[in-house]
């Protein structure tokens, strides 16, 4: 299964960038007119964090969501398997890369905090060939695809490390050496392992490790999002800054500020948004789902 998936990747990495953002487009209105689970939890997500808009303005963000979700899915090919120089070439535009200066120069290192926001596998790729850098990752569900992942993000000279003792622990040596790592900080890490604060109003599982990391090391917190251009023109790269609240020793205080930074940058690009995750699947103790199964 991992070999009929990788030549399907690569064979989308012979095409030029409009014509895989275009197959990927017709691809999506598939999910957009025939009711399937990927839908239903996009519908779902946007009604609970856009309770103010009117339902003829989330149908319309749901489909353009959906658009986007199918050329990051046909786009994969592209910044998988194309040589590294030819996708940096991609990149139009970078806004805020001076956060990053700023933060390499204090000695304490920097954490790029990305979300699932827009083409987020480029940043680790543009920013570990100006800087040494370790990527936190989640070994995939299909053992023989790990290698090929690894072998892409690795590609410009980053170091991954899985979601295990030893990657956090390698996340520690890399900021005492004042590095940079990165990180994905909206993921739900599961009932028992996170703390519920709030994400667009809502109480939401978050992830304490970036907290742990910001508190103990004094790293410099930089929030980053990739914008996917129209028309296949390429993308554009942003920095934000992240509130020092996020290196404060309370956990609840520097996870309500990653949150809050996580959201700032998805208000900013909501049609680029991964809606399809289920990130407010873990409830606190005696509420309801909000998906069904």
């Amino acid at each position: 299964m991992s070999l009929l998936l990788k030549i399907f990747i690569w064979i989308f990495s012979l095409l030029p960038l409009p014509i895989v953002h275009l197959i990927g487009v017709i691809l999506a209105w598939g999910f957009i007119l025939v009711p399937n689970k990927r839908r239903s939890t996009i519908k779902t997500n946007l009604a609970i964090c856009f309770p103010d808009l009117s339902n003829k303005q989330r149908s319309r963000l749901l489909r353009n969501n959906l658009l986007e979700t199918g050329k990051g899915a046909i786009e994969t090919g592209v910044l998988w398997y194309w040589p590294r120089k030819r996708v940096i070439k991609l990149i139009k535009k970078v806004e805020g890369l001076e956060l990053i200066t700023t933060a390499m120069k204090s000695g304490k290192g920097c954490i790029v905090a990305a979300p699932h926001l827009g083409v987020w596998e480029i940043i680790g790729l543009y920013l570990s060939t100006q800087h040494p850098m370790t990527l936190l990752y989640r070994p995939p569900p299909m053992a023989g695809m790990d290698s090929l992942i690894r072998s892409a993000r690795e590609r410009a000279g980053a170091n991954l490390v899985p979601t295990n003792r030893a990657g956090v622990k390698s996340l520690y040596t890399a900021l005492g050496k004042g590095e940079m790592v990165g990180i994905l900080p909206d993921q739900d890490p599961g009932h028992g392992a996170g703390v519920f604060v709030p994400y667009f109003g809502i109480q939401a599982n978050t992830m304490t490790l970036l907290s742990r990391l910001a508190a103990k090391t004094g790293a410099t917190v930089v929030f980053s999002y990739v914008e996917r251009l129209p028309l296949g023109r390429g993308y554009k790269v942003n920095f934000i800054n992240g509130s020092e609240e996020i290196n404060q020793k309370d956990i609840v205080t520097s996870c309500t500020a990653i949150n809050a930074g996580v959201e700032k940058c998805v208000r900013v690009l909501p049609d680029q948004y991964l809606w399809c995750y289920k990130r407010f699947r873990c409830r606190p103790e005696g509420e309801p789902s909000f998906y069904s199964r």
